[in-house]
């Protein structure tokens, strides 16, 4: 079910606008879709599928960004610091210091 409060994409990756959720009737979730620089009036079920595949609602997650660095030991353990700094301060015996970038929707590889 399609929820007001949660932000939507298409399928085929263009931006949403959702203004209804009880339309009524066999569309009953109302909105736009934005093609170019227009706004296309639209509708889908209550599921969100569209008449058209491409057309169906995707939910937009939060996006998870951070900075992390990682020591690298000869043996498997290991572990992430929030800074370079940390990641010096208990380096003792790795043999590389790497800096990832996390950059993923909330919830990615929990399934």
């Amino acid at each position: 079910m399609i929820d007001l409060a949660k932000k939507y994409r298409t399928r085929d990756g263009r931006e949403v606008r959702i203004y209804a959720v009880d339309g009524g009737g066999g569309m009953p979730v109302h909105g736009a879709v934005r093609d170019g620089c227009e706004w296309t009036a639209y509708t889908w079920l209550e599921s969100g599928e569209a008449a058209l595949h491409c057309a169906s609602l995707i939910e937009v997650k939060p996006r998870i960004q951070r900075e992390v660095w990682v020591n690298v030991y000869r043996d498997p353990r290991g572990g992430y610091h929030e800074s370079k700094y940390e990641a010096d301060r208990y380096g003792g015996n790795r043999i590389a210091c790497v800096k990832l970038v996390v950059d993923c929707e909330e919830g990615a590889g929990l399934d």
